[in-house]
């Protein structure tokens, strides 16, 4: 029976994620911890799953060239040797997974609020990229995007939550005149490496639960094409706004 609830979990996340486009980390997370299974099993097995499902975007934008790689060559120079760094330190410094739980649903809790306010956010962002002013002088950019990258490899690899909305803000903030379709197919390019070594580096400490992994992947990947059938149908930001009021209340239990 509980094979049978993870698929069914699996399915009402992707089909969420289909819905809304929100990465499933922000809601996947959360549910395993009220399912019981402790955070840093939580997130390891979610940061693989993240990485499995988006994988298939990656290569659809890359085959139809909407992917900035130098933007995600810099991002990741950042991000992934921060990630595998943070992996490091987690088995240097603790004897057992339960000793950093705490700090893992620390993060959770920021990230599930930064993520709820950059959803809140997501209109100006987008009034912002269709001036195509920049705040930011372009001398700075890439030193920016590395530092922002660094940020998401510590934060993502700690809470599973964040390298798809984040990221995404991210994007949007630094490059204001790329086209909506390369910030996303750029944050994906970036997401995946990203929840990849973070996933394999909580394998290494023993984090990922493989038969709970596959049931999601079984519920998720075919619900995934489902949601995003139905949410061409229904009005975003309504969807957007109810998600991120869902996410801002879970960021702040975790948090306090």
């Amino acid at each position: 029976m509980d094979f049978l609830t993870y698929i069914a979990t699996g399915a009402g996340v992707g089909f969420a994620v289909g819905l809304t486009g929100i990465g499933g980390g922000s809601l996947m997370t959360p549910l395993l911890l009220m399912f019981g299974f402790p955070a840093h099993i939580a997130i390891g097995t979610d940061l693989m799953y993240a990485a499995i499902t988006k994988s298939t975007g990656v290569i659809i934008h890359h085959r139809q060239r909407s992917i900035d790689w130098t933007l995600v060559k810099t991002l990741c120079a950042g991000s992934l040797p921060a990630t595998a760094l943070t992996i490091v330190l987690l088995k240097v410094f603790f004897d057992r997974s339960a000793d950093y739980s705490p700090i893992l649903t620390l993060c959770l809790g920021i990230m599930l609020t930064l993520t709820a306010l950059s959803l809140f956010m997501s209109p100006l962002l987008k009034k912002r990229q269709a001036t195509g002013v920049s705040i930011i002088p372009g001398k700075f950019q890439t030193t920016l995007t590395f530092i922002a990258g660094i940020f998401l490899g510590v934060l993502v690899t700690l809470s599973s939550v964040g390298a798809g909305a984040l990221g995404t803000a991210a994007i949007v903030l630094l490059y204001p005149l790329l086209k909506p379709v390369k910030v996303v197919g750029s944050d994906l390019a970036h997401a995946v490496p990203l929840t990849l070594l973070a996933g394999l580096g909580h394998i290494w400490l023993g984090n990922v639960d493989f038969v709970l992994l596959g049931s999601l992947l079984i519920g998720s990947i075919p619900a995934i094409y489902a949601g995003t059938k139905v949410g061409m149908k229904l009005p975003d930001t309504f969807m957007r706004i109810i998600l991120a009021m869902i996410l801002l209340g879970l960021g702040l239990k975790y948090l306090f």
